[in-house]
């Protein structure tokens, strides 16, 4: 007797289904926390600036063959 009151119940309630905009907002929202824990608070570029490879150097390591 349980069981049928249970199922009227659940036949009754509404079900909500999220939108593609939730869904890509709660995406970004978990992207975000899980960077913020492994490299802690603030901004971090995820990409550097190409540098030349004619930039000046001193160090022993990017002077070649000649150094």
């Amino acid at each position: 007797m349980v069981n049928i009151e249970f199922m009227k119940i659940q036949r009754n309630k509404v079900r909500k289904s999220i939108s593609i905009e939730d869904y890509i907002k709660a995406s970004k929202k978990g992207n975000r926390m899980a960077e913020q824990e492994l490299l802690g608070p603030g901004f971090h570029s995820s990409d550097r600036v190409h540098q030349s490879k004619k930039l000046y150097s001193r160090k022993q390591k990017h002077r070649g063959e000649e150094g």
